[in-house]
């Protein structure tokens, strides 16, 4: 792809994660009265005592975060940020037109799971698109940067602080499905970050690895890198295979070792992400591309 492609697609990843997480708090999060993190539950606090609109509130909040953002992280960021932060609180204020009373559901716990899943698929999208939410997520980077507090330490701090804060017109139940709602949504977060590129890693140790290395070169289509090694008892010299693949190309691999070298000893491990020739970029046949383990 083109940068201009890849520039259109991650914009079109933004709009439609903003799109998307507005979606999820109109039609599962506001209408089942549940407390959330972040930003929108800052609103949702505000909302309760003062009867200021979620999506206005939104709108200032993150106009507040951006330039704290701008002054304490710099110019670069704010930029980076902006988008996010102004789309979904307009992108709320208009499904709030459009759908002024629409419940999908009156069980809470159905709309506790698809609020999860809607604000962690959307937020996943916003970030695949390279982008960041802005809000909440400006405080944790500041402390971050100025007081080396790590960052997933003050966000949960900042979450449960929010959480707490929204108590004051909930139960301790709705707390209960308040701490659900975040878990179902960083499940579904990382699932999406990490969708596409998880792959399977293979370390073959055997007698007879040029043979291994040629069936799985012909026969897979798949690179290889041999690693120079020495036995931990016996202290011979050996070679491991080391081969990156995807999923369903594993099964063929191990099919072809055990035939070639029955004892041959195996180690099959899942990596979360992969670049390089064969996966993020096309392959190519030739010098150029004998780079390891595509």
């Amino acid at each position: 792809m083109t940068r201009n492609s890849n520039r259109w697609i991650g914009f079109a990843l933004v709009v439609l994660g903003n799109v998307g997480y507005a979606l999820a708090v109109k039609l599962f999060l506001l209408p089942a009265g549940l407390i959330s993190c972040g930003t929108t539950g800052i609103a949702l606090a505000v909302n309760s005592l003062t009867q200021i609109p979620i999506s206005r509130f939104i709108f200032c909040f993150n106009v507040v975060m951006l330039c704290l953002g701008w002054w304490f992280l710099g110019k670069r960021f704010a930029l980076s940020t902006v988008f996010s932060s102004l789309f979904y609180p307009i992108a709320l204020e208009v499904l709030n037109g459009l759908f002024p009373d629409v419940r999908i559901t009156e069980e809470e716990l159905l709309n506790v799971v698809f609020a999860g899943l809607g604000l962690g698929i959307s937020l996943g999208a916003v970030m695949r698109g390279g982008a960041s939410t802005g809000g909440m997520d400006i405080p944790p980077l500041i402390l971050n940067r100025f007081f080396h507090i790590p960052v997933s330490v003050s966000l949960w701090t900042f979450d449960f602080c929010i959480l707490l804060a929204q108590m004051f017109h909930h139960t301790m139940e709705d707390l209960l499905y308040g701490i659900l709602l975040i878990m179902v949504i960083s499940f579904a977060l990382n699932r999406v970050l990490l969708l596409g590129t998880s792959r399977t890693e293979v370390k073959i140790v055997s007698t007879r690895p040029d043979a291994i290395r040629t069936a799985i070169l012909s026969q897979v289509d798949r690179g290889v890198t041999l690693l120079h090694g020495q036995g931990g008892y016996l202290k011979t010299e050996t070679e491991l295979i080391l081969s990156v693949v995807s999923n369903h190309e594993l099964p063929k691999i191990q099919r072809l070792a055990r035939e070639i070298d029955p004892d041959c000893f195996m180690i099959v491990s899942r990596v979360t992400e992969v670049w390089g020739r064969g996966f993020s970029r096309g392959k190519h046949y030739g010098e150029e591309s004998q780079s390891p383990a595509k």
